[in-house]
């Protein structure tokens, strides 16, 4: 916890006006991040598709 405890010190001394850019870097960050999951998730399901879409596949998730 001592990086985030070092950071909030850092926002407790930040003008508001960092505080803003801060913030809207932050929200870039994750959004970022969550591109790249989703992009992952996206170039992932070709490759698993040819499974998906077997018999035994079907078969084995028809009870739930």
């Amino acid at each position: 916890m001592l990086l985030k405890e070092l950071i909030i010190q850092e926002l407790d001394q930040a003008s508001e006006w960092l505080l803003v850019e801060v913030l809207d870097f932050l929200k870039f960050l994750q959004a970022k991040s969550r591109q790249e999951t989703l992009e992952v998730s996206r170039l992932s399901e070709s490759s698993l598709q040819k499974d998906w879409l077997l018999p035994e596949e079907n078969e084995a998730w028809q009870d739930l």
